[in-house]
């Protein structure tokens, strides 16, 4: 069976990362100029990959991530699954205005405490439910190299859900702006290449 390389990435800069403003799912926030700047260093690193199609959130900062593939030919979808987590009443504002509200929810996620969510937000394992579609439609494209861009606390647990690692151990997927996760596909089975990967952010 011929492997298949996935490449995953958080979505460059926002004003809301820069001011420490939680955004989720809710928040339809546009890149600023650091982050365009991260989206043009991942391209020109990796343009040279034989990239067959590229997955992004429904949400614009992750399509304005990509966009320099997309002008340059290469097929996109767009899939709500994607998504960042929707934070519910953490949105928009501050993480200092709510950090120990967060902390207690991290830690019952981390107690296995897969259905909490934040208020009037969504729990691990509603995440999990719209990302498993999409795990399925990665496994089952015959392309065998694929880009994804998503966000972070998302990707945390579709790291999880592809590595078979309990969504309790999803802090333990670092991540910043632009970050890269490589993954291989073969007989079922995935296989973790690179971690947190910021190599082509180096000139910035």
């Amino acid at each position: 069976m011929n492997e298949k390389q996935l490449y995953i990435i958080r979505h460059g800069e926002t004003d809301f990362n820069r001011k420490g403003i939680v955004q989720g799912r809710g928040m339809d926030t546009a890149l600023n100029a650091t982050g365009r700047e991260q989206a043009a260093a991942f391209y020109a690193a990796y343009r040279h990959i034989p990239f067959d199609q590229v997955y992004t959130s429904a949400l614009v900062r992750t399509a304005q991530t990509v966009q320099s593939f997309i002008e340059a030919g290469l097929p996109v979808q767009k899939m709500a699954g994607l998504d960042e987590f929707n934070w519910g009443l953490f949105e928009g504002r501050a993480f200092g205005e709510f950090h120990q509200d967060y902390n207690r929810l991290v830690h019952s996620w981390k107690q296995g405490e897969y259905a909490t969510s934040p208020p009037q937000g969504e729990s691990p394992l509603e995440v999990a439910a719209r990302q498993k579609p999409v795990i399925q439609l990665l496994e089952n494209n015959p392309a065998k190299t694929l880009l994804v861009c998503m966000h972070g606390r998302a990707m945390r647990l579709l790291l999880c859900l592809l590595l078979g690692r309990p969504y309790a151990e999803m802090d333990q997927f670092e991540h910043s702006n632009l970050s890269l996760y490589q993954l291989s596909y073969s007989a079922g089975q995935w296989t973790l290449l690179k971690a947190n990967d910021t190599a082509h952010l180096s000139l910035l």
